[in-house]
């Protein structure tokens, strides 16, 4: 199985420490840090956890993205992140989408955190370049968007672009809802209730483990409930995390 993701990429940077005291010039506490996890995050895990899955995946992404870095800053005991710090947010770039030979791949994932690296027109023309493209994306969804298989996006992301959508893209939502699970055409499909660690790269996670799961059997609704399982998996990590199939 071939898939490609095409999206915008950062360096995901958690410093962990002992937070014991506050700082006696202002009420913030103070990080005696004791540890430093680098890894990729926004559309390289993406590419991580179909990797992870045993996907031959390709990605197209920013090639500066190692030094666009999001740091957290977090107690080692409580799992509680005080402070991030993001630099260079401004300088993603904009994508190239020439020479991709389409066929190849049995699915496309596009990763839009929608800091440039990919227009409205870029996404148009990629849902229409192949018929299995499964979209993420932060931007208020239009008529660009019609031809994506489906389209993931969290509870806050819909409110946001409910009032933009119509009957095409309805029936292509799959609305992710944290704790209550996610929804599809109406329908509820629950999680379990877990102890949360972090919740970073968890809906990075669930696109991958449903474009792959999709791929395989061509049954949305199985498809559905396996990414349900891999991020609730990684949820229940520190950090942003990858899925691990044997413990699936």
């Amino acid at each position: 199985m071939r898939i490609l993701v095409i999206g915008e990429s950062c360096n995901d940077v958690y410093v962990y420490g002992n937070m014991n005291r506050l700082a006696p010039e202002a009420p913030v506490p103070v990080l005696q840090p004791t540890e430093e996890v680098y890894i990729g995050g926004m559309s390289m895990n993406v590419l991580q956890n179909l990797e992870a899955l045993g996907v031959e995946a390709q990605i197209i992404t920013n090639k500066n993205w190692q030094s666009i870095t999001k740091v957290r800053y977090i107690d080692s005991k409580t799992n509680q992140m005080t402070l991030r710090v993001d630099s260079k947010d401004d300088q993603y770039g904009r994508a190239s989408l020439s020479n991709i030979d389409w066929p190849t791949f049995q699915a496309v994932i596009i990763s839009d955190y929608h800091k440039g690296f990919l227009t409205e027109q870029d996404i148009e023309l990629i849902v229409s370049s192949h018929s299995n493209v499964f979209l993420d994306t932060k931007k208020t969804l239009g008529s660009w968007a019609n031809a994506a298989r489906f389209i993931k996006i969290n509870n806050f992301e819909y409110q946001n672009t409910k009032h933009t959508l119509t009957p095409d893209l309805v029936e292509r939502l799959i609305i992710t809802l944290g704790s209550n699970g996610c929804t599809h055409k109406d329908k509820n499909y629950p999680v379990p209730s877990v102890d949360v660690k972090d919740v970073c790269g968890a809906g990075d996670t669930f696109v991958a483990a449903l474009a792959y799961h999709y791929i395989q059997t061509k049954d949305i609704e199985l498809a559905i409930e396996f990414a349900n399982r891999c991020a609730t998996q990684v949820i229940q990590k520190k950090g942003t995390s990858k899925i691990n199939i044997n413990n699936l």
